[in-house]
């Protein structure tokens, strides 16, 4: 007999929602990872209102926002030309929302809340359910039985067996990289530094994505945070930081971001918190690339699904793990975790996230010209009217996709 029905490599938000969903079924579940919670996670730290929906399924909606977090209510965007405009996300109260299960996911708030507290809130969630928590634990390799994958082995040599091995380990899952799955490609990579500062001044409850021109292809961010923080940061693709050879610095990208004229006095009095600076790597969603074999799948980060133009990847990795357990309820029983019987989960992903995946990948190329993301603030700034539709684009996924059609910017001449 395994050890567990089902092993989860990594406790972020997609592994610990995995774990915590499947025990909740009443499966036996061990949760591995290499740190202890609570524990620091470099991200941007916006959470999408899609992963509000399994915040509901969990139980713990009331737990985040019991826990320090702001709500975030809209979007500043500037353009490279320095133009600004505010971009409300459709009101909603929380407490109608929460009565709407099964509504819209993309019509909610959002959250933005330091992974600290966040995934830790997801993690004891898990453990509460009765997943066997396994912290300080990294996983070394995976065991095999045939072409199967049976199990994983520790670090320090311990072998746990299951019928199925979740990689949820976020962009490099020692799960991904041993059924190879892991793919790094650097025009679907983006490499991003942040860090934590307090007291910044005109910090509002909206998120800020700057498009300044020392950044493109990518931006600049300052996103609040409770108590005065703000998590502050850029981001850009890896094929465009090693561009024709001329490597670009981020960390220096980053200093001279806080110089920039648009951000005069932002600053002057604002705090670094010490230690906070932090750089990593996201996949994105741009490019398909297996999440499901023989005894295993793939879920979040691992499975390569980060939006690619805002690159938040909470929201798919809490969902792509509730998918992922609706399979194996099904399968555990009734045939097993075997490569037919998973391949339902890795359809289920693409017809939930691929068209909005691609669609925010056509955004991403769109906004690496300056004249167009000039063009779009501007018009938006100076009329209500484009500021409300985009307003709804944003909220609605498939009023989003109008987004990469240049039918919706010529007729932006004329309004």
């Amino acid at each position: 007999m395994p050890d567990y029905d089902v092993i989860v490599v990594g406790g972020g938000p997609g592994g610990s929602t995995a774990a915590g969903l499947l025990s909740k079924r009443g499966w036996n579940v061990g949760l591995f990872d290499k740190e202890s919670f609570p524990r620091d996670k470099p991200c941007g730290d916006a959470i999408s209102g899609k992963s509000v929906r399994v915040l509901e399924e969990l139980d713990i909606v009331e737990h985040v926002e019991e826990n320090p977090h702001q709500v975030a209510n809209g979007v500043i965007f500037s353009s490279p030309k320095g133009d600004e405009v505010q971009i409300d996300f459709p009101k909603k109260k929380a407490a109608e929302w929460r009565r709407e299960r099964g509504a819209s996911p993309y019509t909610n708030p959002g959250y933005v809340c330091r992974r600290e507290v966040y995934d830790n809130i997801v993690f004891q969630a898990a453990r509460k359910f009765g997943a066997d928590a396994h912290e300080e634990t990294p996983i070394e390799e995976l065991v095999w039985d045939g072409d199967r994958v049976a199990g994983v082995k520790t670090a320090n040599g311990d072998e746990y067996t299951a019928d199925c091995v979740i990689g949820a380990g976020g962009s490099l899952c020692p799960v991904a990289r041993g059924v190879g799955a892991y793919d790094r490609d650097p025009d679907h990579w983006v490499a991003a530094i942040r860090v934590y500062w307090d007291d910044i001044a005109d910090l509002t409850d909206n998120i800020e994505l700057h498009f300044l021109d020392s950044v493109i292809p990518g931006y600049f961010w300052i996103f609040p945070l409770d108590n005065g923080r703000a998590n502050v940061g850029v981001g850009m693709l890896e094929s465009k930081i090693n561009e024709d050879g001329n490597e670009r610095d981020l960390k220096a990208l980053l200093e001279e971001a806080y110089e920039h004229p648009m951000f005069e006095g932002r600053f002057d009095n604002a705090t670094k918190v010490e230690g906070s600076q932090r750089g990593w790597i996201l996949p994105l969603g741009s490019k398909q690339r297996p999440i499901h074999g023989n005894g295993w799948v793939l879920v979040g980060d691992s499975a390569q699904l980060i939006d690619p133009f805002s690159g938040e990847g909470i929201g798919n990795a809490m969902m792509s793990a509730s998918l992922a357990t609706e399979r194996l309820d099904k399968v555990l029983n009734n045939g097993g975790a075997t490569r037919a019987n998973l391949a339902p989960y890795e359809q289920a992903v693409r017809d939930e996230m691929w068209d909005e995946l691609k669609t925010s990948h056509r955004l991403q190329k769109m906004g690496q010209h300056k004249w167009l993301l000039n063009f779009v603030i501007s018009r938006a700034a100076n009329s209500p009217h484009v500021a409300e539709t985009i307003s709804d684009m944003l909220a609605d996924r498939d009023k989003k996709e109008e987004l990469t059609n240049w039918w919706f910017y010529l007729k932006l001449l004329f309004k």
